[in-house]
């Protein structure tokens, strides 16, 4: 018996990284899933993203948990694919309990430009309102809206690292002032939101060339070897970075009746990261 037995969740950004991570946990808490994924690289962007072979494998790990998946190829960015994808999966699964927003990409380094700023924008902001607005017709009592947020947010705006990290720190400050305000509309409903803040994950948002320019900005060209070396000035704990799984963990209690009265939340996986930079009080 999982935890989430007979409920489905949808999860956008689900081919790889933490969003395969947050799907394949809820599978094995008993969720059915409705995966999400562009599976096709942007303009802006400076990094490759994944490919549909990598939602197939997404998918092949959730049913190897006993439970059904549904994949779709979407962009998170075009507001009625989204509402007919989620649709169809409702259709497909029978009902809709738990919402993932987790779509994201971090444009960082020499590589940037202006379309980076719209395509950031685009997905990590309106790719959450999308997914939550078509998502919320089918939610009633007990349901639960996660969105993934960031360090960054917590840490404020940054105007130094070019359009696409200016833009990352903008849109992942209104996703969490958006789940603030939302989930005050939906506690009379019994329906929560809340906001999970990594800092650095384990995953092809953190290992690209733009984001080791970002931590070694000293190297022309830094390796994955010198960025690291950097990467644990951005926590409190001396670690490099944290593992999807850790993020995964709070994601699955946050779906579930164990955070029944959790909502509004602001919940940080930072390996004490906001508390080494902003001084109690600020």
């Amino acid at each position: 018996m999982g935890k989430l037995d007979g409920k489905v969740a949808v999860v956008s950004g689900a081919a790889r990284g933490q969003g395969r991570s947050h799907a394949v946990n809820l599978a094995a808490a008993g969720a059915s899933v409705i995966a999400l994924d562009i599976c096709a690289d942007l303009e802006g962007n400076t990094y490759p993203l994944a490919r549909p072979d990598d939602l197939e494998e997404t998918a092949r790990l959730i049913e190897k948990e006993g439970v059904r998946a549904h994949p779709v190829i979407v962009d998170v960015r075009e507001r009625s694919a989204v509402w007919s994808a989620v649709a169809r999966g409702v259709e497909a699964l029978g009902r809709l309990d738990v919402v993932v927003a987790n779509a994201g990409i971090a444009p960082l380094g020499k590589n940037q430009s202006i379309q980076s700023w719209s395509d950031t924008i685009d997905t990590d902001l309106v790719g959450v309102f999308n997914l939550v607005q078509a998502s919320l017709p089918h939610l009633g009592a007990g349901a639960s809206i996660i969105a993934t947020g960031s360090l960054a947010a917590q840490l404020g705006s940054s105007t130094k690292q070019g359009p696409g990290g200016s833009a990352y720190s903008f849109a992942k400050q209104v996703v969490a002032h958006y789940v603030n305000d939302l989930s005050n509309q939906l506690a009379r409903k019994m329906i929560r939101v809340n906001a999970v803040h990594p800092t650095n994950v384990n995953t092809d948002m953190l290992h690209n060339e733009g984001m080791y320019q970002v931590f070694r900005p000293d190297k022309e060209a830094p390796t994955r070897e010198e960025a690291e070396a950097a990467f644990p000035a951005m926590q409190g704990m001396p670690v490099p970075y944290i593992e999807a799984q850790d993020v995964s963990n709070l994601i699955v209690f946050l779906a579930g009746d164990d955070s029944r009265y959790i909502t509004g939340s602001q919940l940080r996986v930072d390996a004490g990261g906001y508390v080494k930079a902003v001084p109690w009080g600020r």
